[in-house]
């Protein structure tokens, strides 16, 4: 899986490594958000540094009021000088409050902004990739994990911004002891450190285990699924499977439970190794504070003052280096996004190319050759013959012979490693290969079923083509599907996907019969049919190769590809591969007169064999009871 190539990642952070890496990690997302959303991001910003001005004055203030009610004493009419520190705190507090509505709201805006972008890219990059691209092994991990990217880019703003508040309270903490005492600042140092070392700490020990531990969770949940499963339900009644899963899903809880007592444990022994250090600190601190008092050199105030700042950048401290760790592995995310949007414009389909006519007269190949990546045997090799336009030919042989890779080869979604491929005289590596699928309609056995209307589904083939009532009838009618969708409630309009409400689903014949309708629609100039019968009857099987030979024309080539011999008696042209190579060509009145040299007739006759009546009698099975 894509997304378990960082699982570990927070493993290889520290505390120090956090703090380094935290501007290279908001700059990361600051840059993906002003491309996105710029007033949003200024917004955050603004509010962010405001908030963290306004804790500074926040405990300036208090600083204030303390030296007001201390100046007093025992005289309480005294206390009035308090009053405009305190109407200053509460000024304070709400524009604070009025800066973190706003900034709340601001992110709450740019979040969703940056996935959808992000989103995008990663989409448009993946439609626009070469179908070798998709293939291949090491591009389609980095497509698996980019996938990830728009969605941890998304959680970036947020773990951003609350980093960002945590450095600016510290900032504000630290700069409010700076200006108190300068002795002060490296007591924070002590007290924060031991608190940060036990959030990551703890923090890290229970991604370690989940990371460690997943495998586990995952069986137990699959168990936990089986047992309410629907298509299990069966079996899990007659057969009793249920009291197998069921024992084997409490020991598999208690299991993990019991790696949960263990960190329950290990944080309570961590979180009170921290406090016990972090208690040091205090103590030292206060030891100094109280010094400084005795000395003359901080007051009374001050010393209350600098005691709220401690606790406030202690406080900060936990929250920023959980944080850290959640940024630090969104940021890995978020480079697999990078790079995947960097080699996918590589390896993208070029945007323009050699014009082609409307309708070549011919399409020829030349010695192509092709080797799909990551194999060392070619799948074609030196293939080379011509297709005049008007004609039907079919492209027979065993499996693995190199059929579905010709296919590929003439619609365009392949490049030959060697030889060419003319459309006319152009090349089709010099093509604009984005007019090229215009020009062909594929039809193949694993078509796309595609959880949209029945009407939708037969018109997106040509999408932009205006598609009228009659129109879509018209192909519907052609490929025999006009009478399943008037059986379907609400004929054209019905949705065709049971995961959606009120959705419907066809069987494999009736979609075989809408994806004919949808070649028929699509009305290109080459048809591509590549094993079109499998889910068919007899009966059917036989009217769809009548209406696939029935779309040929002048102006039109079809192109069969099929297991079924009887179906290409009267094309053509027939090629016949093996091993990727063409090996027999010509009619089938041609093929059968070379016997019995000829591999097509062999095929043909072995094929036809299977039909004969009477068949050849079955052995008899060997009795497995003796008679009674």
């Amino acid at each position: 899986m894509g997304w378990s190539t960082h699982e570990y990642a927070r493993l290889d952070l520290t505390l120090w490594g956090a703090l380094k890496s935290l501007p290279r990690l908001v700059g990361r997302t600051v840059a993906l958000a002003w491309r996105t959303d710029r007033r949003s991001l200024i917004t955050v910003g603004v509010t962010e540094v405001g908030q963290g001005v306004a804790t500074a004055f926040k405990l300036l203030a208090v600083n204030a009021a303390l030296h007001a009610v201390l100046a007093a004493g025992t005289d309480v009419r005294g206390l009035r000088h308090a009053l405009p520190a305190g109407v200053l705190l509460v000024v304070i507090n709400s524009i604070n409050a009025l800066l973190a509505s706003w900034s709340t709201s601001a992110a709450g805006s740019l979040e969703p902004k940056v996935e959808r972008a992000a989103s995008e890219q990663y989409l448009t990059a993946c439609e626009r990739v070469e179908m070798e691209a998709i293939e291949d092994g090491e591009f389609r991990e980095l497509i698996d994990r980019a996938q990830y990217g728009a969605n941890e880019a998304r959680h970036m703003i947020g773990s951003s911004v609350a980093a960002i508040n945590s450095v600016l309270s510290l900032v504000a903490s630290g700069g409010v002891l700076l200006s108190l005492n300068p002795a002060l600042l490296p007591m924070l140092v002590l007290i924060v450190a031991p608190r940060g070392w036990g959030v990551m700490r703890v923090a890290q020990q229970r991604y370690a285990s989940t990371m460690s531990w997943v495998e586990h969770l995952r069986a137990s949940r699959v168990l936990s699924n089986l047992l309410t499963s629907v298509t299990a339900a069966l079996e899990v009644r007659v057969h009793g499977v249920g009291t197998y899963l069921l024992r084997h899903f409490k020991t598999m809880s208690h299991t993990a439970e019991s790696e949960q007592e263990r960190l329950a444990r290990d944080k309570a022994r961590t979180e009170l190794l921290a406090s016990a250090l972090q208690g040091v600190g205090y103590l030292l601190t206060f030891t100094l504070m109280i010094s400084l008092c005795l000395t003359g050199h901080m007051s009374v105030a001050a010393f209350g003052t600098a005691a709220m700042a401690l606790n406030s950048g202690s406080a900060g401290i936990g929250a920023l280096v959980s944080t850290m760790s959640q940024l630090h592995e969104q940021s890995l995310y978020v480079a697999d996004l990078s790079e995947f949007l960097v080699r996918a414009q590589e390896r993208a389909i070029p945007d323009a190319g050699l014009p082609l006519t409307e309708r070549p007269r011919s399409i020829s190949l030349e010695k192509v050759s092709f080797c799909y990546p990551g194999r060392t045997e070619p799948a074609v090799k030196e293939v080379t013959f011509t297709i005049p336009l008007g004609s039907v030919i079919a492209l027979v042989g065993p499996n693995g012979s190199g059929k579905s890779t010709l296919v590929r080869l003439l619609s365009g979604l392949h490049l030959p490693d060697a030889g060419r491929i003319r459309w006319d005289e152009v090349d089709v590596a010099a093509a604009d290969r984005r007019q090229l699928f215009s020009h062909v309609s594929l039809l193949t056995q694993t078509f796309e079923r595609w959880p949209f209307t029945a009407g939708t589904n037969i018109r997106i083939g040509q999408h932009d083509r205006t598609a009228s009532p009659e129109g879509l009838a018209a192909s519907a009618l052609y490929s025999g599907a006009d009478t399943d969708i008037a059986a379907l409630p609400r004929e054209m309009n019905t949705l065709l996907g049971k995961q959606f409400r009120g959705g419907h689903d066809l069987s494999g014949g009736q979609w075989q019969k809408i994806g004919l309708a949808r070649a028929h629609f699509r009305d290109a100039c080459m048809i591509i049919v590549d094993e079109p019968t499998s889910a068919l009857d007899p009966d059917a099987e036989q009217r769809a190769f009548e209406q696939i030979l029935g779309l040929a024309g002048p102006d039109r080539i079809i192109v069969l590809v099929t297991h079924r011999m009887a179906a290409v008696r009267h094309v053509d042209h027939i090629f016949v591969m093996h091993e990727g190579r063409l090996v027999e060509q010509g009619s089938h009145a041609e093929l059968f007169a070379a016997e019995p040299a000829s591999r097509y007739a062999r095929m043909y006759r072995l094929q036809a064999e299977q039909y004969e009546y009477p068949s050849v009698p079955r052995p008899a099975r060997p009795s497995t009871s003796e008679p009674a």
